[in-house]
């Protein structure tokens, strides 16, 4: 491996985007890449201990691994002015159980069983969670890991602390800036930290004052203006079909128990996966498949490539929640009069089959004017996945007309202003 000043040179000089040379620019992505490869293997081994411990843990967990994207590590260097090799979170483990109460007693858990390991030990821990950060109100506990020469970071969030977090990530996303990272818009931010705060006062058992309800809810209004007007127009309420986790469960089949790795390509313009594929669970190969879509989809281009590892797809739908549509933690909000940003201004439709109502509605698909289902998927949809799953939804919804599974399909002139109101 190379030294902190060769590691913190190549972090630097990508950051900055200073090269001397190509030669120079050649190396530096060598020495980046190798470098954050090699936190992979420690975190799978922390994330298999972590749920074998787990599985004597009485109470509901979700939890899943992800090695931090590229994009993100050179902003972190750019926004901190700190060295590639001072970062704690580059390997990360994520944890979500209901309530704050549980995230205290699963800190107590794991820290009992870490103090009987040789191999692993505890860092730093930074808890978030009583006054959240400055900057955007983030909640959560962190524990900071040394393993095997290499800083993993455990987060532990409860379901409120995870979906505040899910939420300003789907929304800096629809927004175009990075919320998370004290940028963009002072009314949507402020918006996220009262947000955070009411979240928190109802997790300590206290109800907010009406008079924070009513400044919430007009953060709100003033917060979905802005992104409404300077946003990039993106499905922020929309949400994965069914379809696309029973296909990965049937890739899933057989790997029971054991830590897969999942390679995930995201299209933040159109709200759909562009693939999601199980990759190896050598170290070597599934960075290989992650640097290689890292350099096919742009992240300016509004592509997001994560690498994420569980033992059970299921979990990554909770753990990283914002690619699926974050209509499953409503529970959390049954204090308060109004709902998370962006989620009263549309029904709800999974991506996938939005894409295909407003192509069959651009095209002109109405009555009698078909197209077939094979000129759908080879043309008109190719990108979109799990496209019949999506058929079937609108089939049952009464929005379109298929004779049979083969088609043609038309959409349903009876429900125009029914259909309408999705697009």
């Amino acid at each position: 491996m190379y030294s902190k000043n060769r590691i913190d040179k190549s972090g630097r000089s990508l950051s900055k985007n200073t090269f001397k040379s190509e030669d120079d620019e050649i190396e530096s992505e060598i020495i980046f890449d190798d470098y954050r490869k090699s936190h992979l293997q420690p975190l799978t081994e922390t994330t298999h201990l972590l749920q074998t411990w787990l599985s004597g843990y009485d109470g509901q967990y979700y939890i899943a691994q992800r090695l931090k994207r590229k994009p993100q590590i050179l902003r972190k260097l750019r926004r901190f002015s700190v060295r590639l090799s001072q970062l704690q979170d580059i390997g990360g483990n994520r944890i979500i159980v209901d309530t704050n109460e549980d995230v205290e007693r699963l800190n107590r858990f794991i820290t009992e069983k870490l103090s009987l390991e040789k191999h692993i030990s505890i860092f730093r821990v930074t808890d978030y969670r009583p006054e959240g950060r400055d900057d955007t109100g983030y909640r959560a506990l962190h524990i900071i890991l040394f393993v095997d020469g290499r800083k993993i970071e455990l987060q532990i969030r409860s379901r409120a602390q995870h979906y505040w977090s899910e939420s300003i990530e789907r929304t800096s996303v629809i927004y175009g800036y990075h919320l998370k990272e004290n940028v963009g818009d002072e009314t949507i931010l402020q918006y996220f930290k009262l947000l955070s705060h009411i979240f928190y006062e109802i997790e300590c058992g206290r109800e907010p004052a009406p008079q924070e309800k009513m400044k919430l809810d007009e953060q709100r209004k003033a917060a979905e203006d802005i992104i409404a007007r300077e946003g990039r127009g993106a499905p922020l309420d929309s949400y994965i079909n069914e379809g696309v986790i029973n296909s990965m469960l049937s890739a899933q089949k057989n790997k029971s128990g054991q830590i897969n790795n999942w390679l995930l390509v995201f299209d933040w313009n159109t709200g759909n996966f562009v693939n999601w594929t199980s990759i190896s669970r050598d170290p070597q190969k599934a960075y290989d498949a992650y640097v290689s879509s890292e350099n096919q989809y742009s992240e300016t281009d509004g592509y997001e490539v994560v690498l994420v590892g569980s033992s059970d797809v299921t979990m990554i739908r909770r753990t990283h929640s914002h690619y699926f549509g974050i209509d499953g933690y409503d529970g959390i909000l049954e204090n308060l009069d109004t709902s998370i940003l962006g989620f009263s201004t549309r029904k709800r439709l999974d991506s996938g089959s939005r894409r295909v109502l407003h192509t069959l509605y651009r095209k002109n698909f109405w009555g009698r004017k078909t197209v077939s289902i094979e000129t759908l998927k080879n043309h008109y949809c190719k990108t979109v996945y799990g496209i019949d799953e999506s058929l079937k939804v609108l089939t049952e919804l009464g929005l379109i007309d298929m004779a049979n599974k083969k088609g043609p399909v038309s959409l349903n002139g009876s429900m125009r202003e029914e259909i309408e109101s999705y697009l």
